[in-house]
């Protein structure tokens, strides 16, 4: 029997997300003798306790009857429920300092903890999250700074809509000025963003066209691997030697940022990978204006991302040349849209989608008691690191 939790959020701000919806519940109860759901009452969530009641699923604050809990974000601390198995996204795998003592308390808990960010296929290809969404938003959110910076349009707040059919009703009667909108990566976030160029009516041009011609139209560019890197000495790009070698290759994105008006950042970083700039190329030839640092890692493949703002004041600007931060839309800055969680912006719609990729691929093996995808996403198994993320020792020790 497969006893599941689905926790309340506890981090503060509070996520809106859940993991599974009521009408996701509902399904599930109906189609399986072999699982329960228990939900814990909670006042902050897009769907209400009183749709996932009305759905049939048990509302209660003691989930102890469980053996599997599922959240969405870090869980804090006090919150931890010893000897249980957790799945959420515990920001853990890059040795984030600011989550140590949440891995401290796991392991002192003998928790096993089920990573959403580490389910992937065999070849790395995430199976599991939120980038779809975290792309629309982020878009949104770019193209509405550069609006704003310019005052040639308007564009509403994203999380002012009830859900995404809302938002593109917004986008009716829009026109746009002739800019250039260079988008990086392949994976969820950059479909997310193809979604919303696209919707607007931003025209894609191939990468030597988007280099050498002015256009009196707006275009976008897909730059994703091949495009933005090139190994240091053979002055070629294979995908599979880039994530084996990162540190051997060299950012191909210069030229782009003399040509660009707003940067939508999708790629997937870590430190060994070379940045797309560092902050000595942000000089006079620089045009790009607007940043959405969709990715977002604080001084990572964009090095002027400072950190996070929120999703109610999404944009701060960073000079020009001492790289302070600033308030958005100054003529001697660059302005930066870095939020950690933009698909709260669009909650119901976002964990439905989330619903479906966790049902359709995950819960069936949760049923059969493991598969080797979860194997490879399990960080700690009874409190100690498993095999896969030895790498952590150092992290994980007291």
């Amino acid at each position: 029997m497969l006893a599941i939790g689905l926790i309340k959020e506890g981090k503060v701000p509070a996520d809106n997300r859940v993991a599974l919806t009521p009408a996701q519940c509902k399904w599930l109860l109906k189609n399986s003798n072999e699982i329960s759901i228990t939900v814990q009452p909670s006042a902050s969530r897009s769907f209400s306790d009183a749709e996932y009641k009305q759905a049939g699923v048990t509302l209660q604050d003691d989930l102890n009857n469980c053996n599997i809990l599922m959240g969405i974000k870090e869980v804090p601390v006090e919150m931890l429920i010893p000897n249980k198995t957790y799945l959420f996204f515990s920001h853990t795998k890059k040795k984030q300092p600011y989550n140590q003592k949440l891995m401290h308390a796991m392991m002192d808990k003998n928790i096993t903890l089920i990573d959403y960010e580490c389910l992937e296929h065999e070849d790395g290809q995430r199976i599991i999250g939120f980038g779809f969404f975290a792309g629309i938003v982020g878009a949104h959110n770019g193209i509405m700074a550069y609006g704003n910076r310019t005052g040639a349009y308007q564009l509403s707040r994203v999380y002012k809509q009830r859900d995404y059919r809302s938002l593109i009703h917004t986008y009716f009667g829009l026109k746009l000025p002739n800019i250039k909108i260079a988008i990086t990566g392949s994976g969820r976030v950059t479909h997310g963003i193809l979604d919303i160029v696209n919707l607007v009516g931003i025209t894609e041009v191939e990468p030597d066209e988007y280099l050498e011609r002015k256009f009196s139209y707006p275009v976008y560019v897909q730059l994703k691997g091949r495009d933005l890197y090139t190994h240091k000495e053979l002055k070629t790009y294979k995908r599979e030697h880039f994530h084996e070698h990162p540190d051997e290759y060299r950012s191909r994105f210069l030229p782009y940022t003399r040509c660009t008006d707003i940067l939508m950042n999708g790629i997937y970083w870590d430190v060994t990978m070379p940045r797309l700039f560092e902050k000595e190329d942000i000089n006079e030839s620089l045009t790009i204006t607007t940043i959405a640092d969709i990715t977002d890692d604080a001084n990572g493949s964009v090095p002027i991302n400072l950190g996070d703002n929120t999703i109610e004041d999404p944009i701060y600007g960073v000079h020009k040349k001492t790289f302070a931060k600033t308030g958005p839309y100054l003529q001697d800055s660059i302005d930066v849209m870095a939020v950690g969680n933009l698909p709260n912006e669009l909650p119901r719609d976002a964990s439905r989608y989330f619903g479906e990729q966790l049902i359709k691929h995950i819960l069936t093996d949760l049923l059969k008691g493991g598969s080797d995808i979860i194997e490879r996403a399990t960080i700690l198994k009874n409190g100690k690191l498993t095999q896969h993320f030895n790498y952590l020792e150092d992290y994980a020790a007291h």
